[in-house]
């Protein structure tokens, strides 16, 4: 699984661009489901049929990451950018940047005015990252165009690597690592209901293909697959996050003090129990910040009972995350077992 896991965490898919990660997963998925298709937002839906009387229950991970744009370019071919989806600027100086074009990826490097001229009242603030500009390695406008377009979308440069202790570090894991599990989840499925796995498109900008897939769809169920912030480090109090990585998957119980998703309690009882009845270790988790494609789903149509999984990631929504691979291992075993009770 960490093989694949690799391929989706290299891959690019910025809100909106998610092309790259959807043919990956259509490839893996091809030979598995009965049908898969790409609805007309963009999402990837897979679809493995159960029994003519049986449930639909719906399994969504969110196919894109945060990035950037190209939003202009100066006489000299710097490029300004904006951001797409929650990044801090603390984040973005000084890293190694790619724009994937037609003609082949575009290397730049995010810069700023240097700290040696900066004033001291500067050097003391985070740099905000309209300060900032990509360098090419050109001399003109010009010839910048002639290499990349206003509006393309810019990856941030980081490859995955196996650390110590079952840990993992590359971009994008938020949520390629849903991606993964999905993946997994349909290559070993048995169940008597018909299971739609969903990629979704544009989640860091506004959960937006969950909501069109969830609508068309309509399945009597659904859990959405996700990171979590997993606060097992330095500088974060345990009561602020206190997911740790390798103590299992956590299962949400509200999110975004409640106005993203409060877990039905059905989706609740059965998440739990069935890690309980199966020896598979969990989390619980009440989080006051963030959410996911559960939010938009719940709220489709008439209501749709909606539950969280989250394996824990280590500094997520920065360039590169961190995660054990034996929390996503058994994210796969809880949603298999779920699965298998209809």
């Amino acid at each position: 699984m960490i093989k694949l896991l690799k391929k989706l965490s290299n891959a690019n898919g910025v809100s909106g661009f998610e092309d790259n990660v959807r043919e990956i997963i259509f490839e893996e998925l091809d030979k598995f489901v009965d049908d898969i298709k790409v609805d007309e937002m963009g999402n990837l839906i897979a679809i493995k049929n159960g029994k003519p009387d049986g449930k639909k229950i719906m399994l969504a991970a969110h196919m894109d990451e945060i990035g950037l744009m190209v939003r202009y370019i100066d006489d000299r071919g710097f490029i300004k950018f904006s951001k797409i989806g929650g990044i801090n600027d603390q984040m973005l100086l000084d890293q190694s940047v790619y724009i994937p074009t037609k003609n082949g990826n575009i290397t730049g490097v995010i810069g700023s005015k240097p700290p040696h001229i900066m004033k001291k009242s500067e050097n003391k603030k985070i740099l905000e990252y309209d300060k900032m500009f990509i360098d090419i390695g050109v001399t003109t406008r010009e010839e910048a165009l002639k290499m990349v377009n206003i509006g393309d979308p810019i990856i941030i440069k980081q490859e995955f690597e196996a650390l110590g202790n079952s840990l993992v570090k590359g971009k994008a894991l938020d949520n390629r690592v849903g991606c993964a599990i999905i993946i997994e989840v349909f290559k070993k499925l048995k169940s008597n209901a018909t299971i739609y796995g969903v990629g979704t498109v544009q989640e860091e900008v506004g959960l937006k293909g969950a909501k069109t897939s969830a609508y068309s769809i309509n399945p009597d169920m659904a859990l959405a697959i996700d990171v979590t912030i997993a606060g097992d480090h330095p500088g974060v109090k345990e009561e602020e996050a206190p997911s740790k990585a390798g103590k299992g998957p956590a299962i949400v119980l509200a999110d975004g003090s409640g106005d993203g998703l409060i877990t039905h309690p059905m989706i609740k009882d059965l998440l739990i129990s069935t890690a309980k009845e199966e020896n598979i270790p969990y989390q619980l988790e009440v989080s006051e910040g963030g959410t996911t494609d559960g939010t938009a789903i719940h709220l489709t149509r008439q209501g749709i009972p909606t539950g969280v999984i989250s394996p824990p990631s280590r500094y997520i929504h920065t360039p590169v995350s961190v995660i054990n691979m034996e929390d996503v291992e058994n994210s796969v075993k809880l949603i298999l077992a779920v699965l298998n009770k209809f």
